[in-house]
């Protein structure tokens, strides 16, 4: 979805529709309802940066944190030049629900600084970083909010966050930021968890439709880091074909399925899809409407609208992205009976594993690949199942389902912790 059309919608406001619908579904207690609907606490900053050439540029920061009524408040930083504070407060109220939907003991938050990490150099991208972790060293935490990757940041990000705010306090804290390197507490795992927990989702709604993932086709929207690793797996471990994918410069389609091994190799090297020559180009606004069975759109909020959701022809949707489907364009896919894994529950293998490696970083113990996936299957699976079982039970979308479920946690929560004072 181009960026002036994308701009006519407002995260926010998405997201508090969705939570307000599940509330009155499950009748929710109207003081719970308040309290669980608004952001706890919200950081705003603006931040000198000293560029290449020596002179000072402003940058502008948030951090939202949304709820801590189920434990400390999780959720990632992302880099992008249009990052606003309501689609940050939309980010952290997703990743309270996301946490509630599979379970794990924490709350959501989520920040961001406007800015384009491709027009910074190695040098500047650090600065930004470290001064906006400075901003925040009195705000997270181990124990009270627990940064992690997100849209244009990586576990080198991390691992400066993670030193700045260890230098602020005096010694090495590992469990304040998830998603970091190996070699200072980082999980076996991590960069996968997102795209492989979108995958074992797939697997279990092909498997409650009674379709075969074998020889199924998927487009992949957005060919980031879960959308390429769901791509991958896909296809080496289910024989799915991907057809088609796209990233922010172009995009490349093949009926026959897309060399994978081949795909990854040129996005490596050159840093994108174009000039692929395993397939032919296609644009964004024709992605949707490609015959296939599985959709994954996995690039950036409200890229399924009103105006294209009824030319989607996937049995499947698995939403890899946060937020990438409008309220409009869900009535629209369920009414043509497309089955929608949403964002957080299909999206919340990323998490989910942030969560292993913050238990790990605690204990000073780390686990083998094969046990951080084999749990991360556990809980999706489980997770999947319990949405499905809530959407059947109020006869609504699995969209709502989900929300159901972890509305009910976190007001679970608020009401057995009461107010204090």
């Amino acid at each position: 979805m181009p960026s002036n059309e994308r701009a006519a919608y407002n995260p926010w406001q998405t997201a508090l529709k969705v939570y307000d619908e599940a509330a009155e579904i499950m009748n929710l207690d109207k003081d719970v309802w308040q309290r669980a609907r608004m952001p706890e606490r919200e950081l705003t900053m603006n931040f000198p940066v000293r560029m290449r050439d020596g002179h000072i540029k402003i940058f502008t920061g948030h951090r939202v944190q949304h709820s801590t009524a189920r434990g400390p408040a999780k959720g990632g930083i992302r880099y992008h030049p249009e990052v606003t504070l309501d689609e940050i407060r939309a980010l952290a109220s997703w990743m309270t629900w996301k946490c509630a939907v599979v379970g794990i003991p924490f709350g959501g938050s989520k920040g961001g600084v406007q800015c384009n990490p491709k027009e910074l150099n190695i040098n500047e991208l650090e600065s930004l970083t470290r001064r906006y972790a400075t901003e925040l060293v009195a705000f997270i935490g181990p124990d009270r909010d627990i940064p992690a990757p997100d849209v244009y940041t990586t576990p080198q990000v991390m691992a400066w966050i993670m030193d700045t705010y260890s230098m602020a306090k005096g010694h090495t804290i590992t469990g304040v930021v998830t998603g970091k390197p190996l070699s200072i507490g980082g999980s076996q795992g991590r960069n996968e968890a997102t795209g492989r927990g979108c995958v074992f989702v797939i697997d279990e709604a092909a498997k409650n439709l009674n379709m075969k993932l074998a020889g199924a086709r998927a487009v992949v929207q957005g060919f980031g880091n879960a959308g390429s690793i769901a791509a991958r797996l896909l296809a080496a471990e289910h024989g799915a074909k991907v057809i088609a994918v796209n990233d922010s410069t172009s995009g490349v389609f093949n009926a026959g399925g897309l060399d994978m091994s081949t795909l990854l190799q040129h996005k490596e090297k050159t840093g994108s899809l174009k000039g692929f020559s395993g397939g032919d180009s296609i644009r964004n606004d024709e992605m949707l409407g490609l015959d296939c069975e599985i959709l994954i759109p996995a690039a950036l909020e409200n890229s399924i609208t009103a105006e294209n959701a009824g030319r989607v022809k996937a049995r499947i949707i698995a939403e890899a992205a946060n937020g990438p489907t409008t309220p409009e364009a869900d009535r629209i896919l369920y009414n043509n009976g497309v089955f929608l894994l949403p964002d957080i529950l299909a999206n919340a293998g990323g998490v989910t594993v942030s969560y292993f490696e913050w238990v790990q970083d605690n204990y000073s113990f780390f686990w083998k690949e094969k046990d951080v996936n084999a749990n991360l299957k556990d809980i999706m699976v489980k997770s999947f199942s319990e949405v499905l079982e809530t959407s059947q039970k109020y006869n609504v979308d699995m969209r709502r389902g989900a929300f159901v479920l972890a509305v009910n946690r976190v007001a679970e929560a608020i009401r057995v912790r009461g107010i204090f004072p």
